[in-house]
């Protein structure tokens, strides 16, 4: 079960944090890999890695995943190299953190762009590849904080795109049912990004940590792979619409 031998896999946000992490998971089961990122150079050195890890084969495309433009040459080059998408991970994202007294407009677009459009935009371009072929699997990362609130840091931005990113694979999810496609969300707990690492590594976020996740910790590398992979295989092909949060039970309190 679950091998994706064969089987095209597309991932955002690949050069670094949960998107590489998750790039290598579907190498390990075999994926071809197409990697997508602003940074093409970090692309570049982590082909050989995914190679190694099991992909047969791996296109870097250098893609800002904001821009219409970039995303269509992206999908246009991937159909031309393989002919087919089966899997698409929704992984890039960014945050300009505030509330919602402070927050300004330059941020809260920013956010919006990077961690909601995106998604919107990428599922446009490769899903129309899927539907000639009457299959797919497209999994968005979302957040915990895209289900509920917090007290610890002010991020109203942040919030709001990952609660759209929700609903988005809610309403993708019944649009695409008849066409062999499901759309499934994650939402990750606090794991160790580039993006996260200095307020995790603060003693008042572990401490928060400790009182407000159950398992008391952080996750931890390869805690996020077991939902991906079951969302990206055949397998769960009567599954759609689906929100996993994989966060020690944080949102089960």
């Amino acid at each position: 079960m679950f091998s994706l031998k064969g089987q095209v896999a597309v991932v955002t946000g690949a050069s670094s944090g949960l998107g590489k992490q998750m790039a290598l998971a579907l190498a390990r089961q075999g994926a071809n890999l197409v990697i997508l990122a602003r940074r093409f150079e970090r692309l570049e050195e982590f082909k050989p890695e995914l190679e190694k890890a099991g992909a047969k084969k791996v296109l870097p495309i250098k893609c800002d995943v904001t821009s219409t433009e970039d995303v269509e040459k992206a999908a246009a080059a991937t159909e031309k190299e393989f002919g087919k998408v089966d899997i698409l991970l929704n992984c890039a994202g960014s945050a300009k953190n505030n509330g919602v007294v402070d927050m300004t407009d330059d941020e809260w677009d920013f956010t919006i762009a990077t961690d909601e459009t995106s998604v919107f935009k990428m599922t446009r371009a490769f899903a129309k590849i899927m539907k000639k072929n009457k299959y797919g699997r497209i999994i968005n990362i979302a957040s915990i904080y895209g289900l509920v609130g917090n007290t610890e840091i002010h991020t109203v931005a942040y919030h709001t795109s990952k609660g759209a990113v929700v609903n988005f694979t809610r309403a993708v999810a019944a649009e695409l049912a008849t066409d062999g496609i499901t759309c499934n969300a994650i939402c990750p707990g606090y794991f160790y990004t580039e993006l996260t690492t200095d307020v995790l590594d603060t003693d008042q976020f572990q401490e928060f940590a400790k009182t407000h996740v159950p398992m008391q910790r952080y996750g931890q590398e390869g805690e996020l792979d077991a939902a991906l992979l079951f969302l990206a295989s055949k397998e769960a092909s009567y599954v759609t619409g689906v929100i996993i949060p994989v966060d020690g039970g944080y949102t089960a309190v």
